[in-house]
Formats: C-alpha cells, sequence, structure tokens
C-alpha cells in the first residue's frame, strides 16, 4: 500500500525498492512466503550482488534505512512512480521518465482530472498519470490484451492505487471508449500502433468544454497520419516533440594556464619560450563535458486541442 500514501514504517505487504547504486534497484513485495518456478512455496530470501535478504525481516524499519546483507548493504526506499518505472516487470514496452513528464505536462494535467489511457501495458505511465491527478481525479486505462491487462489490475491493488483507477479490457479502435464516458474527459493519451483509428472515438468522450489529445509514436509516418485525421476532426494547435535526454559531466581537471607574455616574444626569443613550456602551471578548474554518447530515439510525442463545442460547429 505505500503507493497511496507517504509512510515512515514498513509494513508486511509493502512494496519497496532494494536500492543498491544507481543502475542496481529492485521492487520487492515484503511478505514472509513466495511460489518459485516449480510451484513450491518457500521463503521469501532475494539474492543480490551484495549477499542475501530475508525480506520479511524488513517490517519495522524505516523507509531510507540502510540495511545489511550478507556480503554488503543496500537502502530501503519508499516507491514512487520514476523508481516503480525503473523497476517494474516489463511486459511490453515502456515510457520513460523524461517522456513521462513531458506527456502530463502538455496535456494540463492536475488533481481532479479524468484521464483515459491507452494502452496500460506495464503500467509505467499509468502510475505517473494516477499520482498527478489524485485524490479526487480518476484515470480510465484500457488494454486488448487480457492478461496484460489482469497482471496491471493486481499491482494497482497491491500497490493501493485501485480506487484511483478503472482498468478496462476492449480494443478501442473497434469498440470505442464507452457509453458511460460521453464528454466526461479531460485528456485522452493514446499509444497505440494505429492511433488514428481512435480519434473519432475521442472527440465522443472529451468534454464538451474542449480538452486535450496526446499520442507517442516510434515513427514519423504514424504522426503524419494521425495528425491529418485530428484536422479533419477539428482539432487545433497541433505539435509534435522529440524528448531526448543528455547527460553532462560536472567535474574538477586539473588544465594547463596560458602564459600571454611568453606568447608575446615566443617569435622574438625562443629561450624565452623553451623556459616557459618547462615552467608551466596547471590550475583546477570545474568543468562541465558532455557524454561521449547519448541515449537513442525513443518516439514522438504529439499534443493538440478539441475546441469547445460551440467553435466545432
Amino acid at each position: 500500500m505505500s503507493f497511496n500514501k507517504t509512510k515512515k514504517v514498513i509494513e508486511e505487504g509493502d512494496v519497496v525498492i532494494l536500492y543498491l547504486n544507481p543502475n542496481n534497484m529492485h521492487s520487492l513485495e515484503v511478505k514472509a512466503k513466495i511460489s518459485n518456478k516449480k510451484g513450491e512455496i518457500v521463503d521469501n530470501v532475494f539474492q543480490t550482488t551484495y549477499g542475501a535478504l530475508k525480506v520479511i525481516s524488513l517490517v519495522g524499519q524505516k523507509y531510507g534505512t540502510k540495511i545489511e546483507l550478507t556480503r554488503g548493504w543496500a537502502y530501503v526506499l519508499q516507491p514512487t512512480p520514476e523508481l516503480w518505472t525503473l523497476t517494474l516487470p516489463h511486459r511490453t514496452q515502456i515510457i520513460y521518465s523524461p517522456d513521462i513528464s513531458l506527456i502530463i505536462h502538455l496535456m494540463e494535467l492536475k488533481p481532479g482530472s479524468i484521464v483515459i489511457e491507452t494502452g496500460t501495458g506495464s503500467g509505467s505511465l499509468s502510475h505517473s498519470l494516477i499520482r498527478t491527478i489524485r485524490p479526487h481525479g480518476h484515470l480510465y486505462t484500457f488494454d486488448f490484451h487480457e492478461h496484460r491487462a489482469s497482471v496491471a489490475g493486481v499491482e494497482f491493488e497491491r500497490h493501493g492505487l485501485s480506487e484511483f483507477v478503472t482498468l478496462r479490457v476492449k480494443d478501442i479502435c473497434i469498440e470505442g471508449f464507452g457509453e458511460d464516458l460521453r464528454h466526461k474527459v479531460d485528456a485522452v493519451f493514446l499509444d497505440l500502433p494505429h492511433p488514428w483509428l481512435t480519434i473519432e472515438h475521442a472527440t465522443f468522450v472529451l468534454k464538451e468544454s474542449g480538452g486535450k489529445l496526446c499520442f507517442f509514436s516510434p515513427c514519423i509516418e504514424q504522426v503524419q497520419r494521425t495528425c491529418a485525421k485530428l484536422i479533419c476532426e477539428g482539432f487545433v494547435e497541433l505539435n509534435t516533440y522529440e524528448c531526448l535526454q543528455r547527460e553532462m559531466n560536472v567535474q574538477y581537471r586539473l588544465l594547463p594556464v596560458l602564459d600571454l607574455e611568453c606568447l608575446k616574444y615566443k617569435h622574438v626569443n625562443d629561450d624565452v619560450t623553451q623556459k616557459s613550456e618547462k615552467n608551466k602551471q596547471e590550475e583546477k578548474l570545474l568543468t562541465v563535458t558532455h557524454a561521449h554518447s547519448l541515449p537513442g530515439h525513443t518516439g514522438f510525442i504529439t499534443i493538440a486541442t478539441l475546441p469547445p463545442s460551440y467553435a466545432r460547429k
């Protein structure tokens, strides 16, 4: 239940993040027994590169505590949507935090917003959407794959988020979102192979006062075709973004100090120049350099606005 509210002490049934280092984190459910691959009930002991952890021993510990493993130590953290994105079990490709933050900003979400998400997938975006719109908003998330939807539903329940989300198994392109959502939704997010097939269904559920539609596509051809459909359906203010994360390294480095006086007489007196090179000084300076490689392309994020109904007539 630790996604629902901030807690100080770990309780049985919580989902926690075991932090070993920035590139080595794991999500764990705090319970005494688990089922192994053979279907046998065994003690819940988690193996790490720094030794084993008996997970039930975390009960009563404070979040943020440094805990001992058999060959080292780790920190136990309360989960956030960002940490969940880094540690969740992948059932599909997921959307990561840089794209998620831009999507939430573009859709202008706030507490109390009613949002539709298609498809649910591994639930990476879902957790961030729920945090943004709760306690009075609601997320309706759709996935055509029954097993994926079932697993996501179990996770929402285990994380204490089920009151903020309704999960439905549907092929939106064919069936639409449902009569019960007619003109009740503030924003729609699409993560589908053929988003242009859902645009008419989206106009059906967005509020008569207007709303936002955002979609994520890996290919520019999908963006072009969907934007053409959006324009036909009366959407305005279409903008497409490509979000790239760029690392920068900040560190102290020893750099040579340029002796301008010696350079001035370089062609006049070679002896002065040679003497300067022997006595060259270095100074410790704070520098900023870009990483040698950049993360690859993730996808294109397009946002569009459906104006109020009177403006569309």
